[in-house]
């Protein structure tokens, strides 16, 4: 559920201008046996140190291809990457070698998954999955890597963190073993965190005790955290910016205020009024009529064009230009375009 405007505004936060990662025309598509899947079509999104932004869109729009992309867990074949970059400090991942990219992994950029349960090994305890890390990358003792782990587990919120140390996933809670995901991405401190759907896994309470959690750290360590989410309710609660996403493009990007408040694409409107809102529980909910565009051959318009009430001719012909509104919030659409007045 969307918080109200005003719960919506006291969460906003500054943005700093420092860039963490630049993501630069990004084409990733997958060989299947039915042809060619498109998932990825000229992805473009910056990333600032401290920022949380949020890549939000229907199921199979392109948000974990972008994620897994970035953290270069693409197989390649079926997957290949056709074009773009992927800057992180200046350094293109994309070009990396494996070797080169494995020091990155896990280091200076880590990833949480969906299901808790299948990215923690079943036949380890979480001491020796939380310390694996630490004694790999940063070379540190057995005492002192178990030192850090408990005060991770301590930070994270896992009561008695000695004894659970010696524990195996089985014995924890969906809850906690989320916490103890959190804290083995955490755990060796990286610049950048990617949170592919957290919560999803999870029932509401515990979902807001881990936003909650995702909140306090990034005050503690000023990590920045790329949010993959459908749950716009999450996204109120703690991201600075977000990226909308169809059919494997970023259609409009702004931050909190502008997609909640004065959302300028016709997709981004639909998604909005789709969900319920606090401050506006008595309206009816609209579903957004239709499916996504086949990806096997995209259009070479607007995606969205067949879903659009407002869809003009040229919406089918021409992709539209993106259109500043502001320095935070790039729409496109032709309705946003005074060229499209051409084509009315």
């Amino acid at each position: 559920m969307i918080l109200t405007k005003q719960q919506v505004l006291n969460t906003n936060k500054a943005i700093v201008t420092e860039k963490v990662l630049t993501v630069e025309d990004l084409h990733v598509s997958f060989t299947t046996f039915g042809g060619e899947v498109q998932a990825l079509r000229g992805v473009t999104f910056d990333l600032y140190k401290g920022e949380t932004l949020a890549i939000v869109g229907e199921s199979g729009c392109g948000k974990s291809v972008t994620a897994n992309t970035i953290m270069g867990l693409i197989p390649q074949p079926p997957g290949k990457i056709k074009n773009g970059k992927v800057l992180f400090k200046e350094k293109n991942l994309v070009k990396m070698s494996k070797s080169r990219l494995r020091k990155v992994q896990g280091v200076d950029i880590s990833m949480i998954f969906q299901d808790p349960m299948t990215a923690l090994n079943p036949t380890l305890q979480i001491g020796e999955q939380l310390t694996e890390g630490l004694r790999t990358h940063q070379k540190l003792s057995k005492a002192a890597a178990y030192t850090k782990a408990i005060e991770m587990l301590n930070m994270v919120g896992i009561p008695n963190p000695k004894e659970r140390m010696k524990q195996y996933p089985h014995q924890f809670s969906g809850g906690m073993r989320q916490r103890i995901v959190i804290a083995i991405a955490l755990i060796c401190e990286p610049e950048l965190l990617i949170a592919d759907e957290p919560t999803t896994a999870l029932d509401v309470t515990i979902q807001a005790q881990i936003l909650e959690l995702f909140i306090e750290i990034q005050k503690k360590m000023g990590v920045s955290i790329i949010l993959i989410t459908h749950d716009l309710g999450v996204v109120a609660k703690i991201a600075d910016r977000i990226a909308v996403m169809y059919a494997g493009k970023i259609i409009e990007t702004g931050d909190k205020r502008e997609i909640f408040y004065t959302p300028q694409h016709p997709y981004t409107k639909g998604l909005l009024n789709s969900v319920p809102r606090l401050d506006l529980l008595e309206e009816e909910l609209q579903p957004i009529e239709g499916t996504p565009p086949d990806l096997f051959s995209p259009p070479k318009g607007c995606p969205f064009t067949d879903r659009c009430p407002f869809a003009m001719e040229v919406c089918g012909e021409v992709y539209p230009e993106s259109t500043e509104r502001s320095k935070t919030h790039v729409v496109d659409c032709w309705l946003q375009d005074e060229r499209s007045k051409l084509f009315s």
